[in-house]
């Protein structure tokens, strides 16, 4: 098996899906996410009514810990795909793809790992460069090092853009949440080409008790 880093001068097809899937999705998100999605650079206006929905979907998503799913996504050039979903925040998470699909996902001890199987291809990306781990951070603050950058609360829906304030330019990350209970529903991430994955979860599981075994990284073969 052969190791890519971020780095590596060899561009294939799953470098390409890495970067489309770290910049991650599901079902289509609602019209609500597709038209609030956009390239923002400050801050979101928020009246005190949003300021306090954004205050729930931080103390919801700090309450969420493990998590198991369907999953569809929609990747930036409309191809979809189905797999299994597991989280267990802080830190890891794992999508493995429906066959005939040979894709896995991985994420574990600061890295994202992504592995083709039928190519034996391992591409490996630091959690903290991506708008995906935010997703996975330890007690996340929607301020100081993150800024919302967009807020939308309608037709059940409530949706945060999440920006990390130092580097706006590598992408965005967007959650949306049914508002009633609140609950993660769907995630949109922007990679700083600008290309959007679409992710939705289904048949939700929370707080499952998940082996570790399930996020083991890939080890580099010969």
């Amino acid at each position: 098996m052969k190791r890519q880093s971020d780095n590596s001068p060899m561009i294939k097809p799953v470098s390409c899906l890495f970067a489309a899937l770290t910049g991650l999705a599901f079902l289509p998100v609602p019209a609500l996410a597709q038209n609030q999605i956009q390239t923002q650079t400050g801050a979101a206006a928020l009246s005190p009514a949003d300021a306090g929905w954004v205050a729930r979907v931080q103390d919801a998503l700090n309450a969420t810990h493990t998590i198991k799913a369907r999953f569809q996504q929609i990747a930036p050039d409309g191809a979809r795909s189905t797999g299994q979903a597991w989280l267990d925040r802080p830190g890891r998470m794992r999508f493995d793809y429906d066959k005939p699909s040979p894709l896995l996902l991985i994420a574990n001890q600061g890295q994202i790992v992504y592995q083709d199987r039928e190519l034996g291809q391992v591409t490996t990306l630091p959690l903290d460069r991506t708008p995906l781990g935010l997703l996975l951070r330890p007690d996340l603050r929607l301020a100081g090092d993150v800024t919302v950058t967009g807020f939308q609360h309608e037709r059940g829906l409530v949706q945060v853009t999440l920006v990390r304030t130092a580097t706006p330019s590598e992408g965005s990350l967007t959650l949306i949440f049914n508002d009633s209970p609140l609950a993660l529903r769907s995630w949109v991430v922007k990679d700083a080409q600008g290309r959007e994955t679409q992710i939705d979860l289904f048949n939700i599981v929370a707080n499952p008790s998940l082996p570790d075994t399930l996020f083991a990284l890939p080890k580099e073969q010969d």
